[in-house]
This record gives structure tokens, C-alpha cells and sequence, in this order.
């Protein structure tokens, strides 16, 4: 199993990067940055569900000031699990979901993941993104968006 490269400290003044790695050319790019933390964060979250979306295994490193000086902050470790299998019943419905539905679904993924985000849970793994779907599945969204809530509550 190859090693994590690693991330080299930003130019300039602290603030908070996030950079990401392009084993294409072996380097490291800045992906976000910003004074404050949660808008690098959210960033990252997006970045990162797009290069899983595009079959790529994203590396990212976040760094942010501390005491004047730069800090790297080591999130989650990055996982190379296999995507695993959809939970769900045995037999699918013949039925095909309502426009309605499948939105409405769509719309307590988005405000589930984007509160993952905020809380510093940007990089999910497979296993993460099955655990969300099936709490998208199971809750109505007055739910979801109260989960949400907790969640933004907890990171601050």
C-alpha cells in the first residue's frame, strides 16, 4: 500500500488551505483558502465528493494558523475501502420513485453532507456514504435538517 505524500507548508501568511494532490504530476495545488476555516472546509467537501464522483481517490492536507504559524490539520485518515453494497431490502420495488421523491431524497443528502462538511467531515468514505444514504432513507427531512442542526451545533 502506497504512502501518503507529503503536503508541503503554503506561501505567505497563515490562513486556512486546503491542498490537494495530483499524482498526475506528483505535485500538490491549492484547492481553497480563505481566512476563516468553514468556507475551506466546505470546499473540500465539494472537491472531494466530485474527484470520488470522477473515479478518482482524492489526497487532501488542510492547513490553518495557529499562534501566528502554520498548522497542518490531520483529518480523517484517507480510506481505500472497497465501495460497499447498498443496504436495502432484498427485493427492489418494481416501482420507479416520483420525480418528487427522488428530489426530496436528493434534498436531505445535500443538507446531511453539507452539515458533515461544516463539522470538519469532509472526506467520506464509502462505508460513510452508505451510512448517510440510509439515514437519508429512513428520516424525513424535518428530521434530517434537525440532525443537520446538531451537527453544525457540535462544530462550533
Amino acid at each position: 500500500m502506497p504512502s501518503r505524500p507529503q503536503s508541503p507548508q503554503p506561501a505567505g501568511a497563515p490562513r486556512w488551505v486546503a491542498l490537494f494532490y495530483e499524482p498526475a504530476g506528483a505535485s500538490w495545488r491549492v484547492g481553497a483558502e480563505s481566512p476563516y476555516r468553514v468556507p475551506v472546509q466546505y470546499a473540500v467537501g465539494e472537491m472531494t465528493q466530485t474527484l470520488r464522483a470522477r473515479g478518482q481517490d482524492p489526497v487532501v492536507s488542510l492547513w490553518g494558523p495557529k499562534d501566528g504559524a502554520w498548522q497542518r490539520i490531520d483529518g480523517p485518515a484517507p480510506t481505500t475501502a472497497a465501495p460497499a453494497a447498498t443496504p436495502g431490502p432484498a427485493a427492489a420495488s418494481p416501482a420507479q420513485p416520483s420525480k418528487l421523491t427522488e428530489r426530496m431524497t436528493d434534498r436531505r443528502h445535500q443538507v446531511l453532507v453539507a452539515a458533515l462538511n461544516r463539522a470538519g467531515l469532509y472526506d467520506l468514505a464509502p462505508d460513510d456514504e452508505a451510512a448517510v444514504r440510509a439515514v437519508v432513507d429512513r428520516l424525513d427531512e424535518t428530521t434530517v435538517r434537525r440532525v443537520a442542526h446538531w451537527l453544525d451545533l457540535a462544530a462550533h
